[in-house]
């Protein structure tokens, strides 16, 4: 253990054991997972992210050593714990230079986000030194500053290689195309049965991955355009899940974008359509319907339904007003000083 903490300290890390852990110190061969719990701060103790709060929820990290993951000094300090050890590490600058957009993408997915969302086509340390807005102070101050960070680690478990399933994020390129169809039908069971969550988490797993491999390719060449068109399916399956979750400005944003690409997507438009008569947007929500029935006149049952809904809902809502401004009228007649003031704003509402 001193040796290690010699090590250490000569490469600019001090660890400090907070608890310590279990049985034999592993090997950690490559391809050996770790689950772990971290907190990162800053040397005068402010928090910057705190893995059992991310996104509101409890949700460890995983890595598997050896497969380049951009903040190394991660891969480089786990290999000095014991499961169920809990230790701080301070990290010089050298260490800690790409922290900013490793935060932003581990806070991207926790939120339900795009893991790239926020980062430019280019190299990670052109990145960190460009001065473009992360859309966190914290981590805009980080990127303007390097400086050294604390992380607080605590070992959860360590699996030795072939014990356990790649995940997505750990395949190569070429098992990640392969295995996208699997997991497209898991998202889909999940939703047959029910479990709408889930089954959104499995398509936007598959959306990230591919679009992953995307940011690698030329926007237009034909493999990129054969991403795109793998993305597109997930896409609307997903947004099927935010409909149904009450998720609606959701559903807005990633079919226009779909829509943007391309133009005929006629289950684009219906969700969409959807989704605008979910939050009051009456004349939008028809003028996506009627692209749906001139894109494909065999919908125009469905699209009727969907109208339907949407005016009953809105004489609904005109019903309840109209019964708050009269309750409001029949309250000023009570009180006389106030009468003839209330009695403007409501011939001024319901002049409107």
């Amino acid at each position: 253990m001193e040796e290690t903490d010699i090590k250490l300290r000569a490469d600019g890390i001090q660890k400090k054991v907070i608890s310590p852990g279990k049985g034999e110190l592993s090997t950690f061969p490559d391809g050996t997972k770790v689950k772990f719990h971290y907190r990162t701060s800053l040397c005068d103790g402010t928090v910057l992210d705190d893995s059992r709060m991310m996104g509101g929820r409890s949700k460890p990290m995983e890595l598997i050593l050896g497969k380049k993951f951009k903040l190394p000094v991660w891969e480089q300090v786990v290999t000095t714990m014991r499961e169920g050890e809990i230790a701080d590490f301070t990290c010089d600058v050298k260490h800690t230079a790409l922290y900013p957009l490793v935060s932003l993408s581990l806070r991207n997915i926790s939120h339900g986000k795009d893991p790239l969302e926020g980062q430019r086509h280019c190299c990670g340390i052109a990145q960190v030194h460009s001065h473009h807005s992360m859309g966190h102070s914290d981590l805009d101050k980080l990127q303007a500053n390097p400086q050294p960070l604390v992380f607080t680690l605590e070992m959860l478990e360590i699996l030795p290689p072939g014990s356990f399933q790649l995940e997505i994020w750990a395949m190569t390129d070429e098992e990640k195309m392969q295995a996208i169809p699997q997991i497209h039908e898991e998202g889909n069971a999940l939703f047959k049965s029910g479990d709408i969550t889930a089954a959104a988490e499995k398509y936007y797993s598959a959306i990230a991955c591919l679009k992953n491999l995307q940011m690698k390719e030329r926007p237009g060449d034909d493999l990129w355009m054969k991403l795109d068109l793998m993305i597109t399916p997930l896409l609307l399956d997903y947004c099927q899940c935010k409909q149904l979750l009450g998720q609606y400005y959701e559903v807005l944003e990633h079919c226009s974008s779909i829509i943007n690409k391309y133009d005929d997507n006629v289950k684009a438009y219906f969700k969409r359509g959807k989704a605008h008569a979910a939050v009051w947007n009456e004349a939008e929500a028809r003028d996506d319907f009627d692209k749906v029935i001139k894109l494909d006149p065999s919908l125009e049952t469905s699209v009727a339904k969907e109208l339907r809904a949407m005016e009953d809902r809105i004489r609904e809502k005109q019903k309840e007003e109209k019964g708050r401004y009269k309750n409001l009228f029949n309250y000023s007649s009570k009180a006389p000083a106030a009468a003839s003031t209330v009695r403007s704003v409501f011939h001024l509402i319901t002049k409107f």
